[in-house]
């Protein structure tokens, strides 16, 4: 990992923006790209991405699941019916409103959810492997503040970022 030995000029700071403007979409591209490469069914993918904030937050209502990870609630109410047919997911009645649900992840679902974990970590093992321990942690640390910069750049009306920070992960 190489550090600059002068200052950045203006110009530098516009380049280096613009290639990281460059890089984001990419990244979402190669993701997804990764995503449905690796799923043998994508529609139980797409649905297990759901235990994240399910298992983060604790139980919520399927609604605000929704919101939460900013889909339509159609598509988030078929990918909650394939985790709870896989037994990934069970509702339970809302104690604040009996006639309202509240999903709640399974046994099988938090091992489903280790799964993807894992599955993730090495992917990221495999393609960080000739990198040093000091440049994983300077890109952790550097990508966990553009994460955390770009959700406080939401407006203040959006739900709230479902997902942990790399340093809230720690």
């Amino acid at each position: 990992m190489t550090t600059p030995t002068a200052p950045a000029t203006r110009a530098d700071r516009q380049a280096d923006l613009h290639a990281l403007g460059e890089h984001l979409p990419r990244l979402m591209r190669v993701v997804h790209a990764h995503k449905a490469s690796t799923a043998a069914d994508a529609r139980d993918r797409a649905a297990h991405v759901l235990l994240f904030p399910l298992v983060r937050l604790g139980p919520l209502r399927q609604g605000a699941l929704a919101d939460l990870v900013h889909a339509d609630p159609s598509t988030v109410s078929r990918h909650v019916a394939t985790l709870v047919e896989g037994g990934l997911v069970r509702r339970v009645p809302d104690e604040r409103d009996g006639r309202a649900s509240r999903l709640v992840v399974t046994e099988a679902g938090h091992a489903a959810l280790a799964a993807l974990r894992a599955e993730r970590e090495a992917i990221l093992a495999h393609v960080t492997a000739d990198w040093d321990d000091a440049e994983l942690a300077t890109l952790t640390d550097l990508f966990g503040r553009l994460v955390d910069g770009l959700a406080g750049a939401l407006p203040s009306d959006a739900p709230v970022d479902p997902f942990p920070t790399s340093r809230e992960a720690r």
